[in-house]
C-alpha cells in the first residue's frame, strides 16, 4: 500500500476501467510545481503605471492593420527587427554618425546617457520586452533617437548632412517616414529625444519641442498643429508624438463629460428636416462641436478626410482607448457617426463645407467614418458631447420645429413660390377686409 505521508506527490486517476485502459492518468508533483511557481513570481516583471506606448488592441487593429503598422522605418521595440524594415537600419547608422559630428559628443557619452535611463524607458512600454537585452535595447534607443533628431534638423535646413542620402532625395520616402513616426506602436518616449538633443555641445538652435511642432505642422498642417501651440504644451508633459498631436487638438474650453441618456442622435438629414442649420466651425479645434438650442444652429469644425487623415485618427483613437480618461476623440467619432448614417447625410455636411475629402464619393466618406467607429468603446455615463446629443434629440422631438421647417422647405425654398404665397396671403387678407367692410355697410 502506498504511504501518502512520505511524499507530496498526488495521483489523480480516472474512476472507470475503460479510462485506465486509455491511460487517462495525471500525475502531479506538488513540490516541483510549487518551486516552479515561486521562481516565476520572484522574476515577475512589475508593470509600471508610467507606460504610455501600447500595442493597438486587436478589436481595432483587425479592421485595418496597415493603418497601425510602419511601412518604412521601425521606431522603438514593438516592430524592431522586422525583415521588411531592416533596410532603414543602415540609414540610422549614417544619421547617428552625422548626429555625433553635429553634436560634438562621443558614442560613449550617448550610450551612458541612455543606459542611465533604461529602466525609465522600458517602463514607458506596456510590454516588458525581456527578450531584448540591455545592450540591444540601449543601442536601439541610440539609433532611433539620433535618427529622429537628424530627420527633424535636416527637414528644416538647420543642418545639411555631409552624406546626403536617398531619404531626402526621394520625396515619397520622407513622406512615408513622416507618417511612420506618428503611429502609436512606433514611438519612443519624448524625454529621451529631449535629453539627447540637450547633450549637444552645439550652441543655439531649436529645442526638441520646437522641432517637433515644426515637423508635425509640415506633415499635418497648421490647422492641426497651430503655430502658438507651444504656449499651451510643455515639453515635460509630452509622452510621445501621438500624445503631442492629441494635445494639439484638445478642446480649448474643457467641458464636463455628462451621462448620455439617449444612445443615439438624429442624422444630418433628420436634423435638416427639423429645421436645424449647420454652421462651419473654427479650423483650429476639430473637436469643438456646439449646438445653440435657441437658434437651432449646430456648429461643427471642418473634417478633412483622406487616407493619411484616417491613419492619424485611428492612432489617436487607439492611444486614447488604451491610455486616457478624457476620451474626446472616441466620443467625437461616435457623434459624427450618429450624424452620418447614409450618403445623403454626408452630402448635407459636404455642402456646408463641414466634411471635405479626397475620397472617391460620399459612399467612401460614409465607409471611412463607419470603419473608424468599429471597435470604438464609449462610456455613456461620461460622454464628452452629451450636451450636444441630448439637445439635438430634444430639439427634434418638438413637432413645431418640424412643422416650421416643412413650411419653409415647401413654400419658402424658392423666391417665386415665396412671392406667390405672400401674394395669396395678402389677397386672402384683403378679401376678408372687404367682406367685413361690406357687412358693416349693410348694417
Amino acid at each position: 500500500m502506498r504511504d501518502h505521508s512520505m511524499s507530496h506527490r498526488t495521483e489523480i486517476a480516472g474512476t472507470s476501467t475503460e479510462q485506465m485502459k486509455r491511460n487517462d492518468h495525471v500525475s502531479l508533483d506538488i513540490d516541483k510545481l510549487t518551486a516552479s511557481v515561486q521562481e516565476e513570481l520572484k522574476t515577475l516583471h512589475a508593470f509600471s503605471n508610467k507606460c504610455s506606448i501600447y500595442r493597438v488592441p486587436k478589436r481595432l487593429r483587425d479592421s485595418k492593420e496597415y493603418a497601425y503598422t510602419p511601412q518604412l522605418v521601425s521606431i522603438g521595440p514593438i516592430h524592431h527587427g522586422k525583415e521588411e524594415l531592416k533596410e532603414m537600419e543602415e540609414h540610422k547608422k549614417i544619421y547617428l554618425q552625422e548626429f555625433l559630428k553635429l553634436s560634438e559628443v562621443s558614442v560613449k557619452e550617448c550610450i551612458a546617457a541612455i543606459a542611465q535611463r533604461e529602466t525609465r524607458l522600458r517602463n514607458c512600454y506596456a510590454d516588458n520586452f525581456e527578450n531584448i537585452s540591455t545592450e540591444d535595447f540601449v543601442k536601439m534607443m541610440l539609433l532611433d533617437s539620433s535618427f529622429i533628431i537628424m530627420v527633424f534638423l535636416i527637414r528644416f535646413d538647420s543642418f545639411i548632412p555631409s552624406n546626403y542620402d536617398r531619404i531626402f532625395g526621394k520625396p515619397w520616402m520622407i513622406r512615408g517616414i513622416d507618417f511612420d513616426m506618428c503611429l502609436l506602436e512606433n514611438q519612443i518616449p519624448f524625454f529621451i529625444l529631449d535629453d539627447m538633443l540637450k547633450l549637444s555641445k552645439r550652441q543655439g538652435g531649436c529645442s526638441m519641442i520646437e522641432l517637433t511642432r515644426d515637423f508635425l505642422s509640415s506633415t499635418f498642417g497648421d490647422s492641426w498643429v497651430p503655430k502658438d501651440i507651444l504656449k499651451q504644451i510643455k515639453s515635460s508633459e509630452v509622452e510621445h508624438f501621438v500624445d503631442f498631436l492629441r494635445k494639439c487638438q484638445q478642446p480649448a474650453k474643457q467641458k464636463q463629460s455628462k451621462p448620455l441618456e439617449t444612445l443615439t442622435a438624429p442624422s444630418a438629414m433628420e436634423l435638416h428636416h427639423s429645421g436645424i442649420k449647420f454652421k462651419l466651425g473654427s479650423r483650429d479645434k476639430i473637436f469643438e462641436m456646439n449646438f445653440d438650442f435657441h437658434k437651432g444652429v449646430l456648429e461643427i469644425p471642418p473634417l478633412f478626410l483622406e487616407d493619411e487623415t484616417e491613419r492619424l485618427f485611428r492612432n489617436l483613437h487607439a492611444f486614447e482607448q488604451c491610455h486616457c480618461r478624457d476620451v474626446y476623440v472616441s466620443d467625437y467619432i461616435a457623434t459624427i457617426n450618429f450624424l452620418v448614417r447614409g450618403t445623403n447625410d454626408a452630402e448635407i455636411l459636404a455642402k456646408k463645407g463641414i466634411i471635405d475629402n479626397w475620397l472617391s464619393n460620399n459612399d467612401a466618406v460614409m465607409s471611412v467614418l463607419h470603419d473608424l467607429d468599429r471597435g470604438n468603446f464609449v462610456n455613456s455615463k461620461q460622454f464628452y458631447f452629451a450636451d450636444v446629443v441630448e439637445d439635438l434629440n430634444k430639439y427634434c422631438r418638438k413637432r413645431t420645429h418640424k412643422w416650421i421647417a416643412a413650411l419653409k422647405h415647401n413654400y419658402f425654398h424658392n423666391p417665386w413660390v415665396s412671392i406667390s404665397v405672400v401674394a395669396a396671403g395678402a389677397l386672402l387678407i384683403l378679401t376678408v377686409i372687404q367682406t367685413v367692410c361690406s357687412v358693416i355697410q349693410v348694417k
